[in-house]
């Protein structure tokens, strides 16, 4: 196996753009595939043993020993693989990718990380070779590469699978509508003559972009110690209760020094007249840090822009649109929100 090629080589990325192009930038043609919701993977399999490299270059080995396991048995000899890391759940006919389950996978206990391998195990979803024995495949245009993927794994098996593709905007275009439903989350079109650029956003992503009303009913202080740098956003479920929904950043200082005082009206007092401070959910990524943030009074509507839902929440953090003064925070329920029509994931790997 080439040593410029291994699992921690930076892998090729994708920027967004707003519908589904027919040609690539420039002019050419373009593949287009299914955008998995997972953990972006390169694998590196020397015959032997298998190792697994995130994005960021850190290894994910530890944490899927019955990927490894199974990655091992089912590759044919050394190469290097690009494609994603992802866990299935739900019943055959009725499974779609469950990143929650995929999380919580990245745990320091070895006993966790046994427990979950079993409950909950993951698959690797290739759609990339970047080496082929002693070969290294950087520099081949992706067309050839598509071809020597699909001729190193014509018939793969579980956990292994190749990520379909096609050629067709129009087909793109529908998967982009009906894959949402088995927990994908848009469609990437490739470049066919592109070689590999690592680090490079040479590939383009289209993701759904939806909008919802939403209530603001916290804030935290931005890292630098003045303004507001995250606000909290909650909708009213069925039973009128309020639930946090996710939040909104990324603003510029300014506006961060106006919503300091914009906000100030709304934040709810204690028995002494001192703001009072919510404590937000913790996860797996923020088990040391300060969760807790100035409560607001649930009066003041905005409207974001969000690309899916993960349960009850916003899959990712979303864009502030503008504010809506028109609406009455009592009519901000998650009825609001698309419900993408649910699709067997195995329809999807097939």
């Amino acid at each position: 196996m080439p040593e410029s090629v291994d699992h921690t080589i930076e892998p090729m990325l994708a920027k967004a753009v707003a519908s589904v192009p027919t040609t690539a930038p420039g002019g050419g043609a373009l593949l287009y595939e299914p955008k998995w919701d997972g953990f972006r993977g390169i694998v590196a399999f020397d015959g032997e043993s298998v190792e697994i490299g995130s994005r960021g270059g850190k290894a994910l080995t530890r944490y899927f020993p019955e990927l490894v396991a199974g990655l091992a048995a089912a590759l044919p000899g050394p190469c290097v693989l690009d494609g994603e890391v992802v866990v299935p759940t739900g019943d055959p006919g009725a499974q779609r990718l469950d990143w929650e389950a995929l999380s919580q996978r990245i745990h320091p206990a070895a006993s966790r990380i046994a427990k979950l391998s079993v409950e909950t195990p993951a698959s690797f979803i290739a759609f990339d070779l970047l080496a082929e024995g002693d070969r290294s495949l950087l520099d081949t245009p992706f067309g050839e590469r598509r071809a020597a993927l699909t001729a190193l794994l014509p018939r793969p098996s579980a956990p292994l699978f190749v990520s379909r593709v096609t050629d067709e905007a129009a087909v793109a275009e529908r998967w982009l509508a009906e894959f949402e439903g088995a927990g994908l989350d848009g469609v990437v079109a490739k470049p066919v003559d592109a070689v590999y650029a690592p680090g490079k956003r040479t590939m383009l992503k289209i993701k759904h972009h939806r909008s919802a009303d939403v209530i603001a009913t916290g804030y935290r202080i931005h890292a630098s110690g003045r303004g507001v740098g995250s606000l909290l956003l909650s909708l009213y479920d069925a039973e009128g209760v309020l639930r946090q929904v996710g939040g909104v950043s990324a603003f510029t200082s300014k506006v961060r020094d106006e919503l300091i005082g914009g906000l100030a009206p709304l934040v709810a007092l204690d028995e002494q007249g001192e703001p009072m401070r919510g404590q937000g959910e913790r996860n797996r990524f923020s088990s040391s840090k300060d969760t807790s943030f100035v409560v607001l009074r649930p009066e003041r509507v905005l409207e974001v822009r969000y690309d899916q839902m993960e349960g009850d929440r916003f899959r990712h953090t979303v864009q502030l649109e503008r504010w809506r003064p028109d609406r009455e925070a009592r009519s901000c329920t998650f009825e609001q929100l698309e419900v993408p029509r649910a699709y067997d994931l195995g329809e999807v790997l097939a």
